[in-house]
Parts: C-alpha cells; structure tokens; sequence
C-alpha cells in the first residue's frame, strides 16, 4: 500500500473484501459504530462471524464472567471481551473455515457522554488478531479521552477509530509510528486523545512498548505517558487517580547524588506533612520531550538506559510534552489526584518567577501563577549554589520587586516550600559534568553518582 490515507468506508470494504480475514465484533457503551461501518461497507458477511453489544450489566456480566470488584470501563473488562470472543471463534470455526483463514476479535467498553453532561467520555479498545493462519494470536490495546460535547458525535469517532485499528493491525503491523499514526485517520486531536497502547504477540515481539508510548506524545496523540516502576506502560488516570502525586521533573541524564537527594529529601517532608498515606502516595520522575531530544532527534537507546536507571531505583517515569510548569499542574488538575507536590530546584524556581516567559499570556505572570498554585498544589524547592559558592534558597534568591509581594504570600502561606536536611557538600554536582566526564573517559564521575548507577552505566556503556 502507499501512502495515501483511505476514507473509513474504503477501509472497511478492503477489509471486507480479503478472504482471510473474518471475525467478531463486541462493542458496549458507545453503540455499534464499528460494526455499522462494516456493514454498510457492503461485503460484510465475508468479514464478520458476530457482532454482539451486551449493554446490559447483567448481560455483560454473563458474557464476559464479570466479578463484582471489576469496573466495566477498564482494561481488565476489555481483557475478558477479548477471551471470550475469540476463544469462541477457536471452538466453533476451524474446519468451517478456509484453511487461510486468519482470525480476529475486536472490542471496545466505552463510556461516552450521558445525557446530563456530568460525564467524561473514555474506553478501552483492543483487537487479538493472527497474521498467519492457525498461529498464536497478537494483541493491540489502547485507551482514548473522548472530547467531543455530543455522545452521538463521540459514537461517530468511536467507529472511525475502531475500523482504523483493525485496518492498522493487519495493514500497519511491522511499522509502529505509521500504525500509531493511521489511527487518526480521517480524525484530529480535538476529537480524541489516544494516551496508552500496548502491542504484543509472535508478531509484534519487537515493539518496545516503552517507545510506542513516547511516540504518541512525540506524534501530539496525546499530551503525557506514564511507566510503573517496572517499565510497564500504564494508562495515567488508573495509576493517578485520587491519589497523592510528588514529580521531579529533570533530564536524568543521568540522575546524581544530587537528584537521588532531591527525591530523597522531597518524599521524607511529604511523609511529615498531614494526612500523609503511605499507600495513596505516587512518586515519579518526569522528563519533558525536549529533554528526550539529542541534537534535534529522539534517541531511543539513550531513552531506554534513562527509564531503566530510573525503574532500577523503584522510581515510575512520566514523559510529558509540558514545557511549562503551570501546563503541568494542570494535567494532573485533570486527572483528579489529591496533592500534588512539585520538586525543584532555585534555578527552576528562579525561571519560573521571570516574567518573559509568559508574554504569550493575556494575564502575564499573574495568569500562569493562577493556573499553577492550585489548591492542592506545593513547590518543594531544593537549594543550589551560586557561583561564589553561597547557599542559595526561597528567602535569598533574587526577585523582581513587582511580584515581590506575590512571592511573599506564596511562602508564607506555604505554596513555596524549602527542602531540610539536604547533603550541602554535595551541591556542586551537575548531570552535564557528570556527562562530560564519561564522554571524556574521565573515571571521577563515578563517585557523584550513586553506585547502582555507575555501575549500571560502565556495564551497559552508556552516554558515551
């Protein structure tokens, strides 16, 4: 195929019209969008063995053996979809079937907007499919923020994208950005936001989930991804949702006794303050695109070794495309955490509280104060050293004697807060020295990391 970018109803008929290709369709919550697509495509019945939507919960339960504890909108309710429609086309065709045939079952559990409006639209989509006959099957997940403020217009773009990620699957297969891309065929950003995917099968074993994430922020397919502490893609909202939440936003290349300090020192004033909960507390470590860009491009293997050294000290990664602070918290504003605590250090916090960097707002400094100290919002800020070798903090910095006042309330009403008990003697420490003494062969560098780092890097050679 080129490149060219076929209308939703081409998509579908091509599908229709190859011989071995021939599955089940499950939708519940959004209509059956998808299935419609199909079927007005003409040529359906070579394409579709059932199409199914038990929109009923008691139905759906039935179906899908549903406990009680499982959210219908979720990835483990899609999972179960996905079991059952395709283990019943295992049992019930082979030997019915062309010997061609390859098999597929897509699904979706989507909420779109009620009637009232109270909602936010959101699902969870997913096809197993194989590429050869009789072969394991390969598995596509992915989530979407519906955007659109009609329920009927949101149906609409759900079996656009549905008939999109099937095409993809058996079209796009062993290209990730350009199957990642083809999603939004005939569809844009205002529309939906696509914030996780997931790809894996004997087909697909050579996508790194990790860099199929990035690539959705890298493509504007959404504005962050997330990874667990142990490298695992996850969807933002489940792993954030009401919860506590302290980001340390940095390069971490690679993260020094000072960074590991500042997310020390951060996370050991959060467990002091009140209604600290162990169990509802999130800490992770989030880069900005651009700091993931290396002379203008994106390498993927210095990507890697950064989330790696990071998973390896128990830490979870976001990569966002806010280069600004105040996009930041509003992200997660949108998210519906709890608190949210933000580490930094005086020279962030000193670029924050200048003022050219918000000439693009109708407010000035003023509006982007307002949008970045929400409630439930703090700065932790870590000292620095000026360049005589004094300690820098909240109370010597120097500040514009225009928002003198402003930044007067925000510490004493505790908005801005000083990090205690920090390692001063080891202030002088920079990720860019420590880089340039590994790319000069300088062996010094690793006594101003910590030793699981150094050692992590001498044996995987890296950011040489």
């Amino acid at each position: 195929m080129d490149n060219r970018i076929f209308s939703i109803k081409r998509k579908a008929l091509l599908i229709n019209l190859d011989k071995h290709v021939y599955g089940t369709l499950a939708e519940i919550g959004g209509g059956q969008e998808v299935s419609r697509a199909f079927f007005q495509a003409g040529g359906a019945s070579g394409t579709i063995a059932k199409t199914i939507s038990a929109y009923d919960k008691t139905f759906s339960d039935y179906h899908y053996n549903n406990n009680k504890s499982d959210r219908y909108v979720s990835e483990t309710r899609l999972k179960k979809m996905l079991d059952k429609e395709f283990g019943e086309l295992l049992k019930l065709l082979p030997g019915k079937m062309d010997e061609k045939t390859c098999f597929f079952a897509f699904a979706n559990t989507v909420e779109t907007l009620n009637y009232s409006k109270t909602n936010e639209g959101h699902g969870w989509i997913g096809v197993r499919f194989q590429l050869a006959p009789g072969g394991e099957p390969n598995e596509v997940i992915i989530h979407v923020n519906l955007k659109e403020n009609d329920g009927l217009l949101q149906q609409y773009t759900l079996g656009a994208l549905g008939v999109n990620l099937i095409y993809a699957c058996y079209h796009f297969h062993d290209k990730p950005n350009s199957f990642l891309t083809s999603l939004m065929d005939n569809l844009d950003s205002d529309r939906l936001e696509i914030n996780m995917a997931s790809m894996k099968g004997p087909d697909l074993s050579y996508v790194d989930n990790r860099l199929l994430s990035v690539q959705l922020v890298k493509n504007g397919m959404t504005n962050a991804t997330i990874f667990d502490r142990y490298g695992n893609v996850q969807q933002p909202s489940d792993l954030l949702y009401k919860k506590n939440v302290l980001a340390f936003r940095g390069s971490f290349r690679p993260i020094t006794y000072v960074g590991f300090d500042m997310l020390k020192s951060s996370y050991a004033a959060f467990k002091k303050e009140e209604d600290y909960n162990k169990e509802n507390t999130i800490a992770l470590c989030e880069m900005t695109l651009n700091n993931l860009l290396c002379d203008g491009g994106f390498d993927e293997r210095d990507f890697l070794a950064r989330v790696d050294l990071l998973n390896g000290m128990g830490q979870n990664v976001m990569i966002s495309n806010f280069r600004e602070y105040y996009k930041l918290a509003s992200y997660f504003s949108s998210i519906k955490i709890e608190k949210l605590r933000l580490v930094l250090g005086v020279p962030t916090l000193m670029n924050i509280l200048d003022r050219k960097y918000y000439k693009k707002l109708k407010g000035g400094i003023l509006e982007a104060f307002g949008r970045l100290f929400v409630e439930n919002l703090k700065l932790y800020v870590y000292p620095a050293l000026s360049e005589d070798g004094k300690l820098l903090d909240t109370h010597n910095i120097a500040v514009d004697d225009e928002i003198k006042i402003l930044y007067e309330y925000l510490i004493k009403s505790d908005k801005i807060v000083d990090l205690k008990n920090v390692k001063k003697e080891r202030l002088h420490i920079s990720s860019k020295e420590v880089l340039d003494k590994i790319r000069k062969g300088d062996a010094s560098w690793v006594e101003m990391v910590p030793k699981y780092i150094s050692d992590y890097i001498l044996r995987e050679k890296l950011f040489v």
